[in-house]
């Protein structure tokens, strides 16, 4: 009956398009939209909805664990990896999971986008049931890029000749019986998987870009998991009865650019001042919520990264107008800030995929506005930012980066920082810093080794952190087992069941 009146109730809110549940299917709704059938597009979604998988898998503190692989080795050179196959594994087609199988999907990714591009991989190749992945440099990092979405394995039948993909043939628990970008995914129960078969017979993944429109669907019960919801949601589905909200602490974070090599932000006192300028605590509880103001860059999520002997960001307006003022910034007869005649104006770009950047901006529009600095919210898509980044007109963005995607954080440092990277530092060069990422990944790292690079980004300030997300999600009381995992790889459905 709830469904039944669920229906007429969304009908009117819900695009054109979006498929309601139904009692043989789990229904997942969350925000993001499935680009093509490609792991390099959409592998995120993939992987959470256990229809595909990778080599090595991670734990909910990113610790690594065997996947597609069941044991992995390197050479003494460090040069030369090798990967075991885990045996018994078939592909949804009926096709068997062998290492020239797994070897080919990874050498179509490393010809995309992907995570394995910043990799020093010479060559990956099968030897028996084997996949060999060969460096020019020791790359410890290697596993933790496998472990990264982009890296899933498909079978061959889901490549065209060229590399591109036209379906999703995967070895996960569940098997794709419909895909239609940018909205749906349907999968049924695959019997033969090797880890044993679901529960659950069916489960659907829609993507429903407004957040209201998820919370409707988690209170009429036409998604028994709603992930991604926003900060109103949240509060009100907590007093839904059937409805379990869930909060867990992740290593994202909210993040503001600059462009180190503008006149506005070339000087560590200017990003000081500006950092100073930015009320970290009333922003977090204002749009998202929860008290999540960022002290550092790493969140306590991400374990040995956080140093908590770190001094904290903190939000002193007077300080902020001061430490201008001593970079030569002062006031204009409009209270816009100026030097040598140019004027303190900015464009801010962000992306409103999610929904709290946009409210974010406005907040920070006002917040730089007291200090004398006028912003222009330009919220596009989210693909402007990288591309402003190349052409050198980036000024400010506002963004949320995740640094679990790959379980080591040192991944997104390197794609990030090290030295170049879109979505990470602009203008920004520090050699040091840049020596030990490389260091870390060569070789793996040392707590000093974390906190050093910790406490580089707290003092130079190349990118302002401004709040540590929690993932938030709504569960249905008639499904058990599902997992909210702050590294963003499963929802537990190959575990998850219906309730009696």
């Amino acid at each position: 009956m709830r469904r039944s009146l669920a229906l007429l109730l969304l009908s009117a809110a819900l695009t054109p398009g979006v498929a309601l549940g139904d009692t043989a299917a789990l229904d997942v709704a969350a925000p993001f939209e499935i680009k093509s059938p490609d792991p390099v597009l959409s592998g995120d979604i993939f992987l959470k909805m256990d229809v595909m998988e990778t080599l090595v898998n991670a734990d909910a503190n990113g610790g690594l664990l065997p996947g597609l692989s069941d044991v992995w080795t390197v050479s003494d050179n460090k040069l030369v990896w090798r990967f075991n196959i885990r045996q018994g594994v078939q592909f949804h087609d009926g096709s068997v999971l062998t290492a020239d199988a797994a070897a080919m999907a990874l050498n179509w990714s490393r010809t995309k986008e992907g995570i394995l591009v910043r990799a020093p991989i010479s060559g990956i190749t099968a030897e028996a049931e084997e996949v060999v992945i060969t460096l020019t440099e020791p790359f410890a990092a290697l596993p933790a890029f496998l472990a990264e979405y982009r890296t899933g394995i498909l079978a061959p039948a889901a490549y065209a000749a060229d590399g591109s993909v036209t379906a999703v043939i995967g070895t996960g628990a569940f098997k794709v019986t419909r895909l239609e970008p940018p909205m749906t995914l349907e999968a049924g129960r695959f019997d033969a998987y090797w880890g044993g078969p679901a529960k659950i017979p069916a489960v659907r993944y829609t993507s429903v870009t407004r957040a209201e429109t998820r919370a409707l669907m988690a209170e009429s019960g036409d998604a028994e998991l709603v992930v991604n919801l926003d900060p109103a949601s949240v509060t009100r589905l907590q007093a839904v009865e059937g409805l379990t909200v869930q909060a867990v602490s992740m290593p994202r974070v909210l993040l503001l650019k600059m462009n180190t090599g503008s006149p506005f932000f070339d000087t560590v006192a200017e990003r000081q001042a500006l950092s100073l300028a930015i009320d970290r605590a009333g922003l977090a509880q204002a749009v998202l919520r929860y008290p999540a103001a960022a002290s550092q860059m790493f969140p306590p999520a991400l374990g040995g990264w956080h140093d908590a002997a770190l001094p904290p960001l903190v939000y002193d307006i007077e300080a902020a107008k001061a430490a201008f003022a001593a970079s030569g910034w002062l006031p204009g007869v409009d209270g816009i800030l100026e030097q040598d005649g140019q004027r303190f104006e900015v464009e801010l770009l962000t992306y409103p995929d999610r929904p709290e950047l946009p409210l974010t901006a406005a907040v920070l529009e006002q917040l730089f506005r007291e200090v004398g600095i006028a912003v222009t919210i330009n919220s596009t898509n989210s693909s402007e930012i990288p591309a402003k980044h190349a052409a050198g007109t980036l000024q400010l963005a506002l963004l949320a980066r995740n640094f679990g995607l790959v379980p080591d954080p040192v991944g997104t440092l390197m794609q990030d920082y090290a030295p170049t990277g879109d979505w990470g530092a602009m203008g920004w060069d520090n050699t040091e810093f840049t020596a030990t990422v490389r260091k870390m990944a060569a070789e793996g790292g040392s707590d000093a080794d974390k906190g050093a690079l910790a406490a580089t980004l707290h003092a130079e300030m190349p990118i302002l952190p401004i709040a540590w997300y929690q993932q938030t999600a709504a569960i249905s009381n008639t499904v058990k087992g599902i997992v909210i995992d702050p590294y963003e790889r499963t929802f537990g459905l190959k575990s998850a069941e219906f309730a009696e």
